[in-house]
């Protein structure tokens, strides 16, 4: 046993203890004084390190779509390592236990407990998740699911585990537990219990849609969720003004509307600057909390320097946001919108979708890897992402859709493709769209008034483009006309409509309905 188990500390206990265990140091935010770490050679999440126990003739064993992102390992290897990181919190003079709610929503949400060795990452738990309210609460906590957060230590017979390094993180869904070793990564904490409401929602009775997706609500109540990979413009889109934030990345659909899974947020600081991102720039003060942002002489941090990583991040509470929505609870969404950063330069900045090609598009979850969310991605790339968040989807991206396409029949919620990524030709040779056009397209689908305007047919993807939208340079929503040479343009969009179709083959004949005819035509 550990001699001292720190257990729910306040904001402020846990700044003293990150500062006397010398776990970090103390930026000079603009907003306030706010404690930077640096977490080592893992600045991002290590997807080929995680893993889940294959029980035999378990339900998860049956539920669980097993591949290369839901990488089976045995229940031993298990038992081994869950040994191997008690036996260390034995050996330490003090831990930090930390119990929270996963999920807003009384009727849905989760207990889970997290055990660390540092105060810096309690802190960021207790930024990320829902801290319950009463001494009551906390007293007579019994956590559905309990991780123990082992970083220091690495797992020295991963080949006899046949694991795929030093550092591994494991769940095991029947005995609701988890161990990490060998990253400092904070992130790791946050999307392993992401996979896990993915596990258990849709299995849930009635079942329950788990989402990748920032919320935000309207003063009239309407909803919009905001679907897209890290680095598409998810959070940065969803902190509006006028609109009350729900939550930045992750929230899950029931009966009564849409909830927050979490009670934070973990937003990207690269380039960050108040003219750009008032919130987010503001929300960095005390109790919030940076990682690998490289410091300067004065010790105020530089957004622009990123010599450490592109994946500079900050986590701050959410009522660090100022119109954020208490209730952390909504009803049922207006609008739903799939953000991709097309680094082909081929969409067009917003397209309407039928519901079939709302479910292609979510099976498809086209974008491009942006720089820094993972190791080894440098400049973007292509990619297909399910469901815009296949890393965390640990059930077949089928049941996903089909939970979607119930919804979507039974609330009458309307879908739009907005791109954030490149006009005028492709990554390279094309512009980055501005922000302001994004937020533009955003905003007409917001106030209704895109629902108003005349559409035109994409001759290739068959969904329909605004052929003017108030604010946006009608060139650009005729993005075929931004290329210098427009046959350079159709040969660039077939080549994209061909990555579409040859990655939906998967999903032919899968799931309740066929969505392949609601693809691009080549």
């Amino acid at each position: 046993n550990p001699s001292m188990i720190h257990r729910n500390l306040s904001y402020q206990e846990l700044f003293e203890h990150e500062k006397a265990n010398d776990e970090g140091v103390v930026a000079n935010a603009e907003y306030g004084e706010t404690f930077a770490v640096d977490t080592g050679k893992y600045t991002g999440r290590s997807p080929k390190d995680k893993w889940v126990v294959l029980n035999p003739g378990s339900e998860s064993a049956e539920n669980i779509d097993w591949n290369d992102i839901n990488q089976p390992c045995e229940p031993w290897v298990f038992d081994e390592l869950y040994d191997k990181a008690v036996e260390h919190f034995n050996t330490l003079d003090r831990c930090y236990v930390f119990d929270c709610y996963v999920g807003a929503s009384p009727n849905s949400r989760r207990k889970v407990r997290f055990v660390h060795e540092m105060a810096w990452q309690q802190h960021f738990v207790t930024n990320m998740f829902i801290r319950p309210e009463t001494t009551e609460e906390l007293n007579n906590f019994e956590p559905d699911f309990v991780v123990i957060n082992c970083c220091s230590q690495e797992d020295t017979e991963w080949k006899r585990h046949k694991l795929h390094s030093e550092t591994a993180a494991v769940f095991n869904v029947e005995k609701s537990k988890a161990v990490i070793f060998g990253t400092w990564y904070g992130g790791e904490n946050k999307k392993g219990v992401f996979s896990l409401m993915n596990y258990w929602l849709p299995l849930s009775e009635p079942a329950q849609f788990p989402m990748h997706c920032s919320a935000n609500v309207g003063k009239d109540g309407d909803v919009a969720l905001f679907f897209g990979l890290s680095g598409t413009g998810k959070t940065t889109l969803s902190a509006d003004p006028h609109r009350a934030l729900i939550g930045d990345d992750e929230h899950g659909w029931d009966e009564d509307g849409i909830y927050n899974f979490e009670g934070g947020c973990y937003a990207k600081t690269i380039n960050l600057t108040e003219q750009t991102e008032p919130d987010i720039y503001k929300a960095i003060k005390t109790d919030a909390l940076l990682e690998n942002v490289k410091l300067v002489d004065d010790m105020s941090p530089d957004y622009f320097d990123v010599t450490k990583t592109e994946n500079g991040r900050v986590s701050y509470p959410i009522f660090h946001i100022p119109n954020y929505h208490k209730p952390q609870m909504a009803g049922h969404p207006e609008n739903i919108i799939f953000l991709s950063c097309d680094a082909f330069g081929v969409l067009p900045p917003v397209a309407k979708l039928s519901s079939g090609e709302a479910m292609y598009h979510f099976l498809s979850g086209y974008t491009a890897k942006v720089a820094g969310t993972e190791r080894g991605i440098i400049e973007p790339q292509a990619t297909f992402s399910t469901c815009f968040g296949a890393a965390f989807m640990t059930l077949h991206p089928t049941v996903y859709a089909d939970l979607l396409q119930k919804k979507l029949d039974t609330h009458g919620t309307h879908t739009y493709l907005v791109n954030s990524g490149w006009s005028g030709g492709a990554y390279g040779e094309g512009e980055r769209m501005s922000i302001k056009t994004t937020r533009t397209c955003i905003d007409a689908i917001l106030d209704g008034s895109i629902q108003h305007t005349e559409f035109k047919k994409d001759p290739v993807f068959g969904f329909e483009v605004p052929v003017h939208l108030d604010g946006v340079d009608p060139g650009v929503l005729d993005i075929r006309s931004t290329w210098s040479d427009p046959e350079e343009y159709d040969v660039q969009a077939k080549k994209l409509a061909k990555m579409y179709a040859d990655n939906f083959k998967k999903y032919e004949g899968k799931g309740s309905v066929d969505y392949t005819k609601f693809g691009p035509r080549i």
